[in-house]
């Protein structure tokens, strides 16, 4: 779905007869999810009619537990343009796909709410052990309606700096185990047949040699390529896009600038880079973590 869809989908909870104005959540992990399903409702619409709500928080909760989705992705994107046209519908705009005033399909409301709760699981999954589903989903009904917060302002920005202090705090973590990970990994690599290393840290291994000239900074070239994470996850690829990518050698990451003015057009490359010639501290999110050394093959088709 849409970043939009996904909005519209999560104020599905509403429709549900979830009780607002309850007494305030009792524990801390309670009252942080409250704070969380306040900021989420704030930016949802109302799209409440179309979620069976007990079917929700079952899903959800398989959702966060791990559990793989209970629809097919066919089936799920059938689901999402049809609650599409319904919003729309609802909305008094146009609906897409539909001839001027024609009404928008029915669904079936349990498995609408299987396929929002699978989303939202993953946009919640780094908050996971932090949050409970029932205070989460009270929250998200308070907001909609308007109701005021069953919790004091003056608590809630302090859970607000909580969680923003312990994220930051696990961001941290995870770029110095990164940082050490890249950093023991190309210690080993760096003495392996065929692997050579730049100055700066980059290493490489032909893989095919290539006839061409090499490009310089300022040029701009094609290539194919592919982006993987040291354990193998990839999280880019021309390959799989099937069209080669086009850019300067000046827009890319520093890696990349210097990696490529290696290679011969026609050459075929494996670069490892570390993270402080990648994405650095902040990394790309949400695929590409903090300090994260990065693994290409690389395909120079052409300098343009």
């Amino acid at each position: 779905m849409s970043k939009l869809l996904r909005a519209g989908a999560l104020a599905l909870l509403i429709a549900a007869g979830t009780q607002a104005g309850a007494a305030e959540p009792a524990s801390d992990r309670a009252q942080t999810s409250y704070v969380v399903g306040l900021d989420v409702g704030r930016s949802l619409g109302q799209v409440g009619e179309d979620l069976d709500m007990r079917a929700f928080e079952q899903a959800l909760s398989r959702a966060l537990a791990g559990s793989p989705p209970q629809l097919a992705p066919e089936e799920s994107q059938r689901l999402g343009v049809a609650l599409a046209q319904r919003i729309a519908a609802r909305s008094g705009r146009p609906v897409p796909g539909l001839p001027p005033g024609s009404a928008p399909p029915e669904v079936d409301k349990a498995k609408v709410s299987q396929m929002v709760a699978v989303d939202i699981a993953r946009s919640l999954a780094p908050l996971k052990d932090e949050i409970e589903v029932a205070p989460l989903v009270r929250a998200i009904a308070d907001s909609i309606a308007g109701t005021p917060p069953s919790m004091d302002e003056a608590r809630i920005a302090e859970i607000r700096q909580a969680m923003v202090g312990r994220s930051q705090a696990r961001a941290a973590d995870a770029a110095d185990a990164n940082r050490r990970a890249g950093a023991e990994f190309m210690a080993g690599n760096r003495g392996k047949p065929g692997v050579f290393a730049t100055a700066s840290g980059i290493q490489y291994r032909v893989e095919r040699q290539g006839q061409g000239p090499r490009p310089r900074a300022s040029d701009r070239v094609r290539v194919h390529y592919r982006g993987t994470l040291l354990d193998g996850t990839e999280f880019d690829s021309s390959y799989a896009r099937n069209e080669p990518a086009v850019f300067g050698l000046g827009q890319v990451i520093a890696g990349w600038t210097e990696g490529l003015q290696l290679m011969p057009i026609g050459g075929k490359y494996r670069f490892w880079i570390p993270g402080d010639l990648a994405y650095g501290p902040k990394g790309s999110p949400p695929n590409i973590p903090p300090n994260a050394t990065l693994v290409f093959d690389v395909e120079l088709i052409d300098i343009l």
